[in-house]
């Protein structure tokens, strides 16, 4: 049950993952690039957000991103799928094998840890816990970070099993998702917090089973928000939202000035704004006391419209229409 897994949360982070075939792999990796969609590409948002100057690209689609050949070949392609049976990452192993590119497969089973287990193709096997693939990011994230070969993050991810304690943030994502009750929420991050900006947005769709978007600081300044300069013909239009700032004390002191500035703006146009100060003594543990909020303010708002937060059977229902095609 969801709650439940919302409180092991931290549990995840005593996995030890193990890379299968790993003499394959005969040199370290500068560069990588990540195949996954939905909750599978999670792990490697996170990892950019926590260093932006790894050279990592995030593939969301099908085949292999259309980049130069020379750095398809200098890029160590790691397939991810928590599942192991996404089409779309089943297709860019395809590609990548026949191309013969560096591969690593990371999946909690299905097709693709049977491809690389009979092609001797390096993989990590993750536990196949019963959850849905955006409750596994802590165990992705392990697997991803020893797949690409980087221990010292590894090691600093999995102290996350002490550093971590969701069930206390059960209230505060209580009162925060009665506070955003009946209205759409607009997530709002700097830059380099896009990825938990992200991870808030898929939350809210999945679990809460609402709309939400989400947008960062300073590019909305030039656009967004004179959508929400509301005016008398077009205020309708804007009083279903609700705006979040997660609030970062380490973004440069001139993006927080932005959100200070922008803040009053929504106010004074009437719109409610929630700020959430992101909190944490590492990276990883601030990255993941965010994540874990958002969990609990996803999962309470799901039951204040008293859906399932568990289940997604539109994607169900998506994957059955696209097979009969």
């Amino acid at each position: 049950m969801l709650p439940q897994d919302i409180k092991n949360y931290a549990a995840q982070f005593a996995y030890r993952p193990e890379v299968v075939n790993a003499g394959k792999l005969k040199k370290k990796f500068a560069k990588f690039i990540v195949v996954g969609m939905g909750g599978s590409h999670l792990a490697a948002d996170i990892v950019k957000a926590w260093h932006p100057e790894l050279d990592l690209t995030i593939w969301s689609n099908y085949g292999l991103p259309k980049i130069s050949e020379k750095v398809l070949k200098e890029s160590l392609i790691v397939l991810s799928s928590y599942s192991g049976n996404t089409e779309e990452v089943l297709d860019a192993l395809a590609a990548a094998t026949a191309k013969r590119y560096a591969v690593v497969v990371v999946a909690s089973d299905g097709k693709l840890i049977r491809q690389a287990d009979k092609a001797g193709i390096p993989y990590v096997k993750m536990p196949h816990e019963n959850i849905q693939p955006r409750m596994a990011t802590g165990l992705s994230l392990l697997a991803l970070l020893a797949a690409m070969g980087e221990k010292t993050w590894l090691l600093e991810a999995q102290e996350l099993v002490k550093q971590l304690h969701p069930a206390r943030e059960e209230r505060r994502g209580e009162d925060l998702a009665k506070r955003l009750y009946g209205s759409v929420p607009i997530i709002y991050t700097s830059a380099r917090n896009a990825a938990i900006g992200y991870n808030w947005k898929i939350k809210f769709n999945e679990t809460g089973k609402i709309p939400a978007f989400t947008n960062v600081v300073p590019e909305l300044n030039h656009n967004e928000m004179t959508g929400f300069d509301a005016k008398e013909k077009t205020a309708a239009l804007s009083r279903g939202f609700r705006f979040v700032f997660l609030k970062d004390g380490l973004d440069d002191r001139r993006i927080l000035k932005r959100m200070s500035v922008l803040e009053k703006l929504y106010h004074d146009r009437g719109f409610k704004v929630e700020i959430v100060l992101l909190q944490g003594k590492t990276e990883p543990q601030k990255i993941f006391n965010a994540l874990v909020l958002a969990d609990w303010t996803a999962y309470h708002t799901g039951k204040l419209y008293g859906v399932d937060p568990e289940q997604v059977p539109m994607v169900e229902e998506f994957k059955k229409l696209i097979s009969r095609q």
